[in-house]
Formats: structure tokens, C-alpha cells, sequence
């Protein structure tokens, strides 16, 4: 298992668009992941899940990675986050 806290770097946060962006990523991996803000976690995999979180902009958030490719996901999905979701 990897775990990696992150910031949220955009202004918006984990909505809708960058929210889609981050599923879609979490989707590209056979890893089990998970999104946990304060003593809540969900599945990376759900967009009700991690729209549920409420992320705002400049928020910490852990992401949880357990699998055969999970060094990769993990590393793919905090390069996402860093980027203010622009690649």
C-alpha cells in the first residue's frame, strides 16, 4: 500500500471537471485508491464519492493506493493534483 498527502492546487477544487479529470485517471489504474479528507474516505474510482468530499482549494488530502500498479497510480494521480489539474 502507498498513501501520499497532497494539496488540492487549483481554486475550485475537486469539482466537477477536475473531479471528472481525477476519476478518469484513477480509472486508468487496476490499483484499489481511495480519497481521504479528515477521518472520511471513499473510493477514487466514484465521482458521487469524491464530490462528496468537498474539496476546496488549498485543502490536504491523502491518496491511498493498494495494488499491483499502485507506486504508478499514486505517482499519477499526486502529478495531477500538483498540476492544478492542466494535464
Amino acid at each position: 500500500m502507498c498513501v501520499k498527502d497532497v494539496v488540492i492546487q487549483n481554486q475550485v477544487g475537486l469539482h466537477a471537471r477536475p473531479a471528472t479529470f481525477f476519476i478518469q485517471k484513477a480509472n486508468e489504474y487496476k490499483s484499489s485508491i481511495w480519497v481521504e479528507k479528515e477521518e472520511r474516505k471513499v473510493n477514487a474510482k466514484s465521482l458521487l464519492g469524491v464530490l462528496s468530499l468537498g474539496i476546496v482549494g488549498g485543502t490536504s488530502i491523502k491518496i491511498i493506493a493498494d495494488g499491483a500498479d499502485e507506486k504508478d497510480a499514486l505517482d499519477g494521480l499526486v502529478a495531477l493534483v500538483e498540476s492544478g489539474f492542466t494535464d
